[in-house]
């Protein structure tokens, strides 16, 4: 029977958990009669509630897949048998289950686990993840080596109804149908997006569709009637008739898979049953279940948006009254960008907003609440969102998207060939760029300036405070062709933000510390600290604003009265903002050290922000550091050179 045991509040000491504790591999979970199962689940939900509330992280997505997370690993032997997550963000269960439950209260730490499944950290994390959709084609490969390889193993793929929008989801999946791949594809629809029909005469036909004897008698009909097409025909439609009545399985029927479903996800009996049944089945099978995001956690289930991740839940001292929460007093980044965005929308009529599922995160509500008939969320489609753009300015609008810079990868062909070449006026704002701390190197906007920089048309700008991001996003919006503005996620230093919209001249910097002998050109959001440097050196220092075109009568200039400039980003060194600089004074044959301080050639690992600055050299004393030790190398060269 269905557990529905609901916590209202996080365990505020470590919960008992007797059964759990009991189990360091899924190899001991395998030991445990199948009526203890539920009493585990329960135990792994009130320990995933109180380690996520000790270290922050993760969270609906976890809650939602618990029980499902307990099936798999029960009836599959994992890690023989090869499960992957898609995305990742529901992988704390799995992670507890699989010899890391000890060590939870270090995720998204620097030198602790990863926030998402990561090769490196434990065989049963089968594929490192972080964007969505991937789990299919991945499951796919693992199919497909077994076969190769005759060990029968099996492969399992976990996918969200939110990921399954994309593309390369569906491209895996027909893939894998004509190939005749013996896997498994779980739909984990926590949005009810695809299907209601959830309960007993729906539990019942599942079970049918997953059991040997139904599926025998289908083969076995389907040979029976290979000489009698009118008879096939109608056999067809009575099975499509008899599957339509309780799930949408059509579609998937006809990539060429078994389609099961839907079924209750949170029900662990029936979920072990059928998934029993499905593990003696060859071929691509499809298992459809319903689960509820934050599920067994009451204020989740009732706001898995805003319960998607939370922060660390700091404990009160029982003597002392709750204090107030203050109010935040400097707007996010993302925040600055909404704002901009209504209020261009107010003012031009042809503005268009498109996200690739990332409304909160990009701070697009308010804008779509305005202005729904210019708001399009694609979904989880990073390709279409830029050649939709695309479309959108072939006829005359003024398409935003605004996409985190990792996600922008994924359309890195589309932002090419459907915008650039074609020089459209498409604005790109790109959030999240440089690195985002506890997600790691899978959501890091470590390269955008290097990719963004090389492709013909685009004109790339680096705002340094939030309102220089609203004055150069207005810049973008008002340049007839394809531009980015790059920003990073949280908060900036506090500038004063100035409401009126100004475009800034293209391509133009400015001096905002003169100095002598070194020359720091900022490209970014690290001015804060370039400046703190440059007080100690004596330094002069330039918020450069524009990476292309890269405003060439300002660094000839310094370079005219300077012995080093140094060039500082939070992007990778290889191909950034630095190497335009160096660029520029090759074309001008102009022989001057220039010092590339930025993002080393390595995927930067999980952190806190300021850790990970500060271990890249990036901080004010980094910076100073970087650059005494290139000025005293400088010295002595020209000592010796005198000698």
């Amino acid at each position: 029977m269905q557990d529905t045991y609901i916590f209202k509040e996080i365990p505020p000491q470590r919960p008992h958990t007797p059964l759990l504790d009991r189990i360091e591999t899924p190899d001991q979970l395998r030991t445990l009669p199948a009526e203890q199962l539920t009493r585990l689940a329960r135990e792994l939900r009130a320990f995933l509630l109180w380690s996520v509330g000790q270290t922050g992280g993760h969270f609906g997505a976890g809650l939602g897949v618990l029980e499902l997370t307990v099936a798999l690993h029960y009836v599959f032997n994992t890690p023989r048998d090869r499960l992957v997550w898609d995305v990742g963000h529901q992988a704390y269960p799995h992670k507890i289950l699989t010899g890391r439950r000890e060590q939870m209260g270090t995720i998204r730490r620097k030198g602790g686990l990863a926030g998402f499944p990561k090769r490196a950290e434990s065989d049963y994390d089968t594929f490192g993840v972080g964007h969505s959709s991937t789990s299919i084609s991945a499951a796919l490969g693992m199919a497909l080596a077994a076969r190769m390889q005759n060990t029968g193993r099996k492969s399992i793929a976990v996918i969200g109804d939110g990921a399954m929008t994309a593309g390369m989801a569906f491209e895996a999946l027909n893939h894998a149908g004509h190939l005749h791949a013996d896997m498994l594809v779980v739909l984990n629809d926590n949005d009810m997006s695809i299907s209601r029909n959830v309960g007993g005469l729906s539990n019942y036909f599942a079970k049918l569709l997953a059991s040997r004897t139904y599926n025998q008698v289908r083969d076995s009909s389907k040979k029976v009637l290979q000489g009698a097409p009118n008879l096939r025909a109608l056999a067809k439609k009575t099975e499509e008739h008899f599957k339509g009545m309780i799930a949408p399985g059509t579609l998937f029927e006809e990539l060429g898979f078994n389609y099961i479903g839907p079924i209750d996800g949170h029900d662990l009996p029936l979920l072990v049953e059928t998934l029993e049944n499905i593990r003696e089945l060859d071929g691509p099978q499809f298992l459809h279940v319903v689960t509820t995001k934050g599920k067994g956690f009451a204020p989740a289930e009732a706001d898995p948006i805003g319960y998607h991740a939370i922060n660390k839940i700091e404990p009160v001292p029982p003597s002392k009254p709750e204090p107030v929460k203050p109010k935040a007093s400097k707007p996010k980044y993302a925040n600055v960008f909404g704002q901009w965005l209504c209020d261009a929308a107010e003012q031009d009529h042809r503005v268009v907003g498109i996200t690739p599922a990332m409304c909160e995160g990009s701070d697009l509500l308010a804008f779509s609440e305005r202005f729904p008939d210019r708001y399009h969320d694609v979904a989880i489609a990073e390709q279409h969102a830029v050649t939709l753009a695309a479309g959108l300015a072939c006829d005359g609008t003024k398409p935003v998207v605004a996409i985190y810079s990792t996600f922008l990868q994924r359309a890195y062909d589309q932002l090419i060939h459907d915008v650039a070449i074609q020089n459209l006026d498409v604005l790109f704002a790109i959030d999240r760029a440089g690195l985002v701390g506890e997600d790691g190197p899978t959501h890091a906007g470590a390269f955008d300036i290097s990719y963004l920089r090389c492709i013909p048309n685009m004109v790339v700008m680096t705002p340094s405070d939030e309102n220089e991001t609203r004055q150069l996003l207005h810049t973008g919006l008002m340049f007839d062709g394809p531009a980015a503005v790059r920003y990073p996620r949280g908060t900036g230093p506090g500038a004063v933000i100035a409401q009126e919209l100004t475009p800034l001249p293209i391509g133009k910097g400015r001096v905002v510390r003169e100095g002598r002998e070194v020359a720091i050109l900022n490209f970014g959001t690290l001015l804060a600290p370039a400046l703190d440097a440059a007080v100690a050196l004596g330094a002069t220092v330039v918020d450069m604003r524009f990476v292309k075109p890269l405003d060439e009568e300002l660094v000839l200039s310094l370079a005219a009265r300077h012995n080093l400039l140094v060039t500082l980003e939070e992007n990778a060194i290889a191909g950034g903002a630095g190497s335009a600089v160096t660029e520029c004074l090759n074309n001008r044959e102009v022989c001057l050290p220039v010092l590339q301080l930025g993002l080393p050639d390595t995927f930067i690992d999980h952190g806190k922000h300021g850790e990970l600055l500060q271990n890249c050299g990036l901080d004010a004393e980094g910076i100073g550091r970087a650059i005494s030790a290139r000025l005293e190398r400088l010295r002595h060269q020209t000592l010796k050179a005198v000698r």
